[in-house]
């Protein structure tokens, strides 16, 4: 292949790692301020949160275009072809991440002026903060080609569904112990759900790291780790964008 042409296409790869750290940027900072704004009871700042989403509905279709016309043009081989294709499996998971992060400021804008002890938020916090630990780490993995920290973000997927069980069970008893509590709980149990989606997007992205590195499809060799024995797990979310 001449030498402008590899450089060319060099370039159009480096463009589309660019484009996925841009996502990765928005998508981190739209889940933080999410979970901010859930704490604080912050509604313009789940409004920003909201207005946020389209920059990356934005950029994922600008990926996935420019993905597929690569293809077509410069026929990719080998691990050429897999960073092409690891590009639109993670700028969808990201879009995916935004539309997850943007429902749980929905949620908080719905709850903004209902008084309720902060108590029954905690460990929703709680519970977004190690999801966007993961998230972090997972995006660093991406970045840095780094498959042993990719499958630390896999392994750690349990315990958030563990923990979203745990919070399942905690915010039922508060509805029943109270009627007063089901409208704020109810909002609670749909953000904790969001956000646990969001920590199954991290695994989807830290299987497509292996799959980069490797060559080969994670799932084939163990099985996702899940813990998530809850019915209400199994309902989708209405309003998901």
């Amino acid at each position: 292949m001449p030498d402008h042409i590899v450089r060319s296409y060099d370039t159009d790869l480096e463009d589309l790692r660019r484009s996925i750290s841009e996502m990765g940027g928005i998508a981190e900072k739209m889940m933080t301020e999410a979970g901010e704004a859930l704490v604080r009871r912050d509604a313009p700042l789940a409004q920003a949160v909201i207005a946020a989403d389209a920059r990356l509905d934005t950029l994922q279709r600008e990926i996935e275009e420019r993905a597929i016309l690569l293809i077509a043009r410069r026929q990719p081989l080998a691990i050429d072809l897999r960073e092409t294709v690891t590009a639109i499996r993670v700028s969808n998971d990201l879009e995916r991440i935004g539309d997850l992060a943007k429902n749980v400021a929905k949620r908080v804008v719905a709850i903004s002026d209902q008084i309720q002890p902060q108590k029954i938020v905690i460990g929703v916090q709680h519970m977004s903060d190690l999801v966007q630990e993961q998230l972090k780490d997972v995006l660093d993995a991406y970045a840095s080609r780094d498959i042993a920290a990719a499958l630390d973000v896999w392994e750690r997927d349990d315990a958030i569904d563990a923990l979203y069980n745990s919070l399942f069970r905690e915010l039922l008893t508060y509805m029943m112990e109270d009627p007063r509590n089901i409208s704020f709980c109810t909002h609670l149990l749909f953000v904790a759900k969001n956000i646990e989606r969001i920590g199954d997007h991290t695994t989807n992205i830290a299987e497509t790291i292996h799959y980069l590195v490797t060559g080969e499809n994670l799932l084939a060799e163990r099985e996702r780790p899940k813990n998530d024995a809850s019915n209400y797990a199994t309902v989708e979310m209405p309003g998901a964008a």
